[in-house]
C-alpha cells in the first residue's frame, strides 16, 4: 500500500487520496475489459472526480497530493513502458481517462511556472534561437545547482549517494527507452541523431556496455532492490520521470521532448563530474561509476549533435521554437524543484 507522511490538517484529504490511489493501482493487474465493465456509470464518475480532487489539491500546494498524483501516474505509465508478467489493464478506457486527467494536471502545473512573455522573446533565426535557449539555461537557478557543486561534490556520504542514484533512476535508468519512444515518426537528420544516440545507449552493440546495464551496476554496489527503489522515490523525482515519459510518448509533444531530453543531456556532464569526484572521495568501487564517467564525454557530444541536427532544423518553425522552449523550461523547472528538495537544508 502507498504510504505518505501527513499532518493533522491534511489527514482527511490524504486518506482519501491514498484510498483512491490504492483502488486504482489494484485495477492495473486486471484485464482491461474487466476494469471497464466493473463499475456503473455513477461509480466511474466518482472515481474520475476523486482523481480530479487529487489534482486540485496538488495544484494548491498539497505535497502529499502531489506525491499521490505522480505515484499513480508512474504506476499507470508502467503499463506502457514495461513488459508485463501477466494480465494487466493496458487498453482500459477508464484507465486512459484517469491518465489523461493526471497528465493534463501535470502539464498545467508546469506551464504555470513559465512566463509567457519569455516564450514570446524567442529569436526567429535558428542559431540565435539556440544561443537564446542556452542563455536561459545558464541564467536559471538550476544551472550549477549547489546540490551538485557543493553537497554532492564535497560533503555527500555513501548513504547520500545511494539515495541520489535511486532518485536519478527515473530518467538515467531508462534513457534508451525514452529515445526509442520519441523517435517514432521522425526522419532525416533528426532520426539519425536520435538513432546514433540510441546506439550509444546500447553500448554500440556490446551487451556489457549497454548504458542501462552500467547504470544498474550502481544498484549492485549499493544493494538496492526493486522494492526499495519503488518505496524511495520522492514526488519530484517521480515528476521528472513522468514528464520524460509523457513528452516522449505523444507525437503531439515530440518537440517538447526535443527540448526536455536535449537539456537533460546538456546539463549531465557538469553534474556527473561532481558525482565522480564524490565517488572517488568516498573510495567506492570503480565498477559503480563507469556510467557517469562515460556520460561526461558522451553527453557533451550528444548535446552538440542534438542541438545541431534536431533543434536547429526544427527551429525554422515558430510552432516548434515555442514547443522546444516549453520542453526545456519544463526540464529546468522540474529539475530545480527536485534538487531543492534534495538539499540537506530542505530535508532537515
Amino acid at each position: 500500500m502507498l504510504e505518505v507522511s501527513i499532518s493533522k490538517d491534511q489527514a482527511a484529504s490524504a486518506a482519501s487520496a491514498l484510498s483512491t490511489v490504492d483502488k486504482i493501482t489494484n485495477w492495473l493487474g486486471t484485464a482491461p475489459e474487466k476494469v471497464d465493465s466493473a463499475l456503473s456509470s455513477s461509480e466511474r464518475d466518482r472515481v474520475l472526480e476523486d482523481v480530479s480532487d487529487i489534482n486540485r489539491a496538488a495544484a494548491a500546494g498539497d505535497v502529499d497530493a502531489l506525491y499521490a498524483q505522480q505515484y499513480l501516474l508512474d504506476r499507470i505509465y508502467q503499463l506502457y513502458t514495461k513488459i508485463p508478467q501477466g494480465v494487466n489493464a493496458e487498453g482500459s478506457v477508464l484507465v486512459y481517462e484517469i491518465v489523461r486527467l493526471l497528465e493534463t494536471a501535470t502539464a498545467e502545473a508546469q506551464d504555470r511556472l513559465i512566463d509567457p512573455e519569455l516564450l514570446d522573446e524567442a529569436p526567429t533565426e535558428p542559431r540565435k534561437y539556440l544561443t537564446w535557449l542556452k542563455k536561459i539555461a545558464r541564467e536559471h537557478r538550476v544551472y550549477k545547482h549547489p546540490y551538485y557543486h557543493e553537497f554532492i561534490r564535497n560533503t555527500a556520504t555513501e548513504s547520500d549517494l545511494r539515495n541520489y542514484v535511486m532518485q536519478e533512476s527515473v530518467v538515467d535508468g531508462r534513457f534508451d527507452d525514452l529515445l526509442a519512444l520519441m523517435q517514432v515518426g521522425t526522419a532525416g537528420d533528426a532520426k539519425m541523431e536520435i538513432a546514433s544516440n540510441f546506439w550509444d545507449e546500447m553500448g554500440n552493440g556490446d551487451h556489457a556496455q549497454v548504458h542501462t546495464t552500467l547504470f544498474n551496476k550502481i544498484f549492485e554496489v549499493f544493494e538496492i532492490s526493486e522494492d526499495e527503489l519503488e518505496r524511495s522515490l520522492t514526488a519530484t523525482a517521480l515528476l521528472n520521470g513522468n514528464l520524460a515519459v509523457m513528452l516522449c510518448r505523444y507525437r503531439t509533444l515530440y518537440t517538447e521532448a526535443v527540448g526536455f531530453l536535449g537539456m537533460t543531456e546538456w546539463m549531465a556532464p557538469d553534474r556527473f563530474v561532481q558525482v565522480v569526484h564524490a565517488w572517488e572521495r568516498l573510495g567506492l568501487p570503480e565498477v559503480g561509476i563507469t556510467y557517469h564517467r562515460l556520460h561526461i564525454t558522451i553527453d557533451s557530444q550528444h548535446a552538440q549533435g542534438w542541438f545541431h541536427n534536431v533543434v536547429l532544423p526544427a527551429a525554422e518553425s515558430a510552432y516548434m521554437r515555442r514547443a522546444i522552449a516549453r520542453g526545456i523550461l519544463w526540464r529546468l523547472n522540474s529539475s530545480a524543484a527536485y534538487l531543492d528538495e534534495r538539499m540537506p537544508s530542505a530535508a532537515a
